[in-house]
């Protein structure tokens, strides 16, 4: 049986998207061939890495990747907006056959101590986490 293709998108591809790539990957990477972008690409936040790394996720394959790397040239069956920028933003993906929009705050924009943000990271990879293996298991 053929893996289905899923392409997780926000604006920087430097955590949600990063995230939620490796949680997918992991929870059915059997079933799935999964891939993240972002619009206006940068690096992975160091906090991503360490808040994923604390639940066993490893990111050292992943990369933060722009659009252009995909657009036109592969197709999914899933493309999976995961903030509202990006959503807006790319209204149109062509080769794109099922279109979802999962809206995660961004963690990179949460204001306090260190602490803090990683505890905000972790929320939100918590709530990314809980909403794949939800959307699994209506599959």
């Amino acid at each position: 049986m053929e893996k289905q293709r899923v392409l997780f998108l926000c604006t920087g591809n430097t955590a949600r998207s990063q995230m939620a790539e490796a949680i997918l990957r992991r929870a059915a990477g059997g079933r799935f061939e999964v891939f993240s972008a972002g619009l206006d690409p940068g690096t992975i936040n160091p906090d991503t890495i360490a808040v994923m790394e604390a639940a066993g996720y490893d990111l050292s394959g992943q990369y933060s990747k722009g659009l252009d790397e995909y657009l036109g040239k592969q197709s999914f069956d899933y493309l999976i907006t995961v903030c509202s920028d990006a959503e807006d933003r790319c209204p149109f993906f062509p080769g794109a056959g099922k279109r979802l929009h999962w809206p995660f705050d961004d963690p990179a924009k949460f204001d306090g101590t260190h602490a803090e943000k990683l505890a905000e990271f972790r929320r939100v990879r918590d709530q990314i986490e809980a909403k794949i293996n939800g959307w699994l298991e209506g599959r």
